[in-house]
Protein backbone atom coordinates (compact mmCIF):
# COMPACT_ATOMS: atom_id res chain seq x y z
CA UNK A 1 0.00 0.00 0.00
CA UNK A 2 1.72 2.83 -1.05
CA UNK A 3 1.07 6.66 0.37
CA UNK A 4 1.32 9.93 -1.76
CA UNK A 5 3.68 11.80 0.17
CA UNK A 6 2.65 14.37 3.05
CA UNK A 7 1.82 17.83 1.70
CA UNK A 8 0.39 20.21 4.89
CA UNK A 9 -1.00 17.41 7.06
CA UNK A 10 2.14 17.18 9.49
CA UNK A 11 3.54 19.96 11.28
CA UNK A 12 6.94 20.32 13.17
CA UNK A 13 5.85 19.20 16.27
CA UNK A 14 4.44 15.51 14.49
CA UNK A 15 8.03 15.50 12.66
CA UNK A 16 10.16 16.08 16.20
CA UNK A 17 7.67 13.26 17.64
CA UNK A 18 8.29 10.92 14.58
CA UNK A 19 11.87 11.45 14.90
CA UNK A 20 11.58 11.06 18.61
CA UNK A 21 9.85 7.67 18.28
CA UNK A 22 11.99 6.40 15.64
CA UNK A 23 15.46 7.06 17.88
CA UNK A 24 13.50 4.96 21.11
CA UNK A 25 10.28 3.34 20.18
CA UNK A 26 10.40 2.79 23.92
CA UNK A 27 10.15 6.30 25.04
CA UNK A 28 7.19 7.04 27.29
CA UNK A 29 4.57 9.84 25.98
CA UNK A 30 5.97 11.62 29.57
CA UNK A 31 9.34 11.89 27.92
CA UNK A 32 7.87 12.65 23.98
CA UNK A 33 4.96 14.94 25.98
CA UNK A 34 8.06 16.94 27.88
CA UNK A 35 10.60 16.71 24.73
CA UNK A 36 7.96 18.32 22.60
CA UNK A 37 6.72 20.87 25.45
CA UNK A 38 3.08 19.24 25.17
CA UNK A 39 1.14 18.10 27.68
CA UNK A 40 0.71 14.26 28.07
CA UNK A 41 -2.68 14.08 26.53
CA UNK A 42 -2.31 16.07 23.50
CA UNK A 43 1.10 14.33 22.75
CA UNK A 44 -0.48 10.84 23.20
CA UNK A 45 -3.59 11.95 21.17
CA UNK A 46 -0.72 13.45 17.85
CA UNK A 47 0.83 9.52 18.25
CA UNK A 48 -2.51 7.84 18.41
CA UNK A 49 -3.54 9.94 15.12
CA UNK A 50 0.46 9.22 13.24
CA UNK A 51 -0.41 5.77 13.96
CA UNK A 52 -4.18 5.68 12.63
CA UNK A 53 -3.15 7.33 9.53
CA UNK A 54 -0.18 4.90 8.76
CA UNK A 55 3.00 7.38 9.49
CA UNK A 56 3.84 4.68 12.37
CA UNK A 57 3.74 0.96 11.40
CA UNK A 58 5.00 -0.79 14.11
CA UNK A 59 7.22 -0.76 16.76
CA UNK A 60 10.47 -3.20 17.13
CA UNK A 61 13.79 -3.63 18.22
CA UNK A 62 16.47 -4.25 16.77
CA UNK A 63 18.37 -6.93 17.20
CA UNK A 64 21.84 -8.48 17.19
CA UNK A 65 22.28 -10.50 14.03
CA UNK A 66 25.75 -12.14 14.93
CA UNK A 67 24.87 -12.20 18.87
CA UNK A 68 21.90 -14.59 17.30
CA UNK A 69 24.26 -16.30 15.40
CA UNK A 70 22.96 -15.13 11.90
CA UNK A 71 27.03 -15.17 10.45
CA UNK A 72 25.95 -14.58 6.70
CA UNK A 73 24.00 -11.58 5.03
CA UNK A 74 23.37 -12.50 1.75
CA UNK A 75 22.18 -9.75 -1.48
CA UNK A 76 20.94 -11.89 -3.69
CA UNK A 77 19.38 -11.26 -6.96
CA UNK A 78 16.38 -12.86 -8.49
CA UNK A 79 15.66 -13.09 -12.61
CA UNK A 80 12.44 -14.57 -14.23
CA UNK A 81 11.91 -15.40 -17.77
CA UNK A 82 8.79 -15.30 -17.99
CA UNK A 83 6.78 -12.16 -16.37
CA UNK A 84 3.17 -12.80 -18.32
CA UNK A 85 2.24 -16.06 -15.81
CA UNK A 86 1.43 -16.05 -12.22
CA UNK A 87 4.65 -16.49 -11.43
CA UNK A 88 6.28 -13.03 -9.95
CA UNK A 89 3.19 -12.77 -7.47
CA UNK A 90 3.30 -16.04 -6.35
CA UNK A 91 7.07 -15.63 -5.82
CA UNK A 92 6.09 -12.45 -3.95
CA UNK A 93 3.28 -14.08 -1.94
CA UNK A 94 5.88 -17.10 -0.88
CA UNK A 95 8.52 -13.94 0.04
CA UNK A 96 6.48 -12.78 2.42
CA UNK A 97 6.23 -16.18 4.42
CA UNK A 98 10.15 -16.75 4.78
CA UNK A 99 11.83 -15.48 7.87
CA UNK A 100 14.90 -16.03 6.19
CA UNK A 101 14.78 -13.12 3.90
CA UNK A 102 15.08 -10.05 5.38
CA UNK A 103 13.80 -7.19 2.57
CA UNK A 104 12.58 -7.86 -0.94
CA UNK A 105 12.38 -5.16 -3.79
CA UNK A 106 11.12 -5.44 -7.09
CA UNK A 107 13.63 -3.69 -9.13
CA UNK A 108 14.84 -2.22 -12.61
CA UNK A 109 18.06 -3.21 -14.07
CA UNK A 110 19.41 -6.47 -15.12
CA UNK A 111 17.39 -8.61 -12.28
CA UNK A 112 13.84 -8.45 -11.24
CA UNK A 113 14.32 -8.58 -7.28
CA UNK A 114 17.21 -7.62 -5.13
CA UNK A 115 16.81 -9.59 -1.72
CA UNK A 116 18.37 -9.51 1.63
CA UNK A 117 18.91 -12.77 3.41
CA UNK A 118 20.77 -14.15 6.35
CA UNK A 119 21.56 -17.74 7.57
CA UNK A 120 23.88 -19.24 10.29
CA UNK A 121 27.02 -20.55 7.99
CA UNK A 122 27.54 -20.93 4.64
CA UNK A 123 26.05 -24.08 4.65
CA UNK A 124 22.76 -23.15 5.74
CA UNK A 125 22.71 -20.53 2.90
CA UNK A 126 23.35 -23.03 0.30
CA UNK A 127 20.78 -25.45 1.62
CA UNK A 128 18.39 -22.68 1.49
CA UNK A 129 19.31 -21.66 -1.77
CA UNK A 130 18.98 -25.27 -3.09
CA UNK A 131 15.92 -26.30 -0.46
CA UNK A 132 14.16 -22.66 -1.31
CA UNK A 133 14.59 -20.41 -3.75
CA UNK A 134 15.71 -22.79 -6.92
CA UNK A 135 12.32 -24.38 -6.04
CA UNK A 136 10.40 -21.19 -6.28
CA UNK A 137 7.99 -20.35 -9.06
CA UNK A 138 9.47 -18.35 -12.16
CA UNK A 139 13.08 -18.39 -10.27
CA UNK A 140 15.27 -18.73 -13.58
CA UNK A 141 19.13 -17.25 -12.20
CA UNK A 142 20.27 -16.96 -8.70
CA UNK A 143 23.22 -14.60 -8.19
CA UNK A 144 24.39 -13.98 -4.51
CA UNK A 145 26.94 -11.42 -3.04
CA UNK A 146 27.88 -12.08 0.35
CA UNK A 147 28.41 -9.26 2.94
CA UNK A 148 31.69 -9.58 4.20
CA UNK A 149 31.22 -6.40 6.66
CA UNK A 150 28.52 -4.39 7.33
CA UNK A 151 29.50 -0.72 6.90
CA UNK A 152 25.84 0.83 7.75
CA UNK A 153 22.96 -0.36 8.41
CA UNK A 154 19.83 1.59 9.52
CA UNK A 155 16.06 1.32 9.36
CA UNK A 156 15.62 5.62 10.20
CA UNK A 157 14.61 8.11 7.80
CA UNK A 158 16.02 11.14 7.41
CA UNK A 159 13.66 13.53 9.56
CA UNK A 160 15.76 16.38 9.83
CA UNK A 161 14.31 19.09 7.91
CA UNK A 162 11.04 18.20 7.28
CA UNK A 163 8.17 20.55 9.11
CA UNK A 164 10.83 23.79 8.83
CA UNK A 165 12.48 25.07 5.75
CA UNK A 166 15.40 23.02 4.38
CA UNK A 167 18.86 23.29 4.99
CA UNK A 168 21.12 23.39 1.76
CA UNK A 169 24.92 23.89 2.35
CA UNK A 170 25.41 24.19 -1.09
CA UNK A 171 23.81 27.67 -1.12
Amino acid sequence: MRKNPPEKELDVTDYALLALVQENGRISNVKVAEALTLSETPCWRRLKRLEDKGYINDYQANLNRHQLGFGVLALVQICFANHTDDAPSQFEEAVRNIPEILSCHNVTGEADYFLQIIARDLVAYEQFLRKVLRKMPGVTSIRSSLSLREVKHSTRLPLDGFGSPQKNECT
